[in-house]
């Protein structure tokens, strides 16, 4: 048996930003409403003292594939569209994890 984690990672950059409290005011909501919509695990992951960028990430596990890789891409899509910033790069990726070793053994 197979669960499935999903990660994505995302540069955010806004070079119009003159201070970390109004970077903040951009990124933090944006993560809130992310967590609220999704059944996803957010974090801001660098750059917090940068107050032109910022690296953004999120991860789901679940039991089907296709439904991690919708809720990824759904995530996603919702990150790029929200606030005065630009996603300059951005990664994603499916991981199978093996659950076998969890199971109970079948005695025969």
């Amino acid at each position: 048996m197979k669960a499935y984690l999903g990660l994505y990672t995302a540069r955010l950059e806004m070079p119009w930003v003159k201070s970390l409290k109004e970077k903040r005011a951009l990124v933090k909501p944006t993560i809130e409403r992310l967590r609220s919509r999704f059944p996803v695990s957010a974090a801001r992951l660098a750059g917090q003292d940068d107050h032109d960028w910022e690296v953004v990430g999120f991860s789901l596990i679940g039991y089907d594939g296709v439904w991690v890789e919708t809720i990824l891409r759904e995530a996603a899509d919702f990150i790029a569209a929200q606030a005065d910033y630009e996603v300059v790069e951005a990664n994603w990726s499916i991981e199978e994890v093996s659950l076998d070793e969890l199971l109970p053994r079948q005695i025969s």
